[in-house]
């Protein structure tokens, strides 16, 4: 068994695809996905879907890591953004060689900044420094830098 993707609901496709292309680096892995029929309104319950996505690989895990998984549905549904105590999936956390970097790289791809960049001591672990951020469409994300302690 292994990890294969998680998928994200883009409102605006092209942008967020580009979004974490740019800022983290993700590579496009073809072909492009444009779905529709009985077999797809079945399978999400969704009558007459259509779904248009792309999956791009993450960084760090050579050609067969796990992917992201963009699509953007019609008809598309409004909810509220996502909060970080909401129960379900909260972020995608993505570790980076520098965290006030990578915050600016998000900031400068409209995204937004959630809270402060902070560290703290994890028994056992390390510590970490960390900051959750947005990307462009409201999706929670963790940057974070990991340092182990010496003993």
């Amino acid at each position: 068994m292994r990890f294969v993707h998680v998928n994200l609901v883009a409102r605006h496709l092209e942008e967020l695809a580009l979004f974490y292309q740019r800022v983290f680096g993700c590579a496009p892995v073809p072909p492009r996905r444009r779905l529709s029929g009985p077999w797809l309104d079945a399978a999400t319950g969704i009558p007459e879907a259509r779904i248009e996505g792309v999956h791009l690989r993450l960084p760090g895990n050579g050609g067969e890591g796990p992917a992201l998984e963009i699509f953007q549905y019609n008809p598309e549904a409004r909810a509220r953004k996502p909060t970080l105590n909401r129960p379900g999936l909260a972020h995608l956390a993505f570790q980076v060689e520098d965290v006030t970097a990578a915050r600016d790289a998000v900031l400068a791809g409209g995204g937004s900044a959630v809270g402060e960049i902070v560290q703290a001591e994890v028994p056992g672990a390390g510590t970490v420094e960390f900051i959750y951020a947005r990307d462009p469409e409201g999706n929670l994300l963790e940057l974070q830098r990991w340092s182990t302690n010496a003993t």
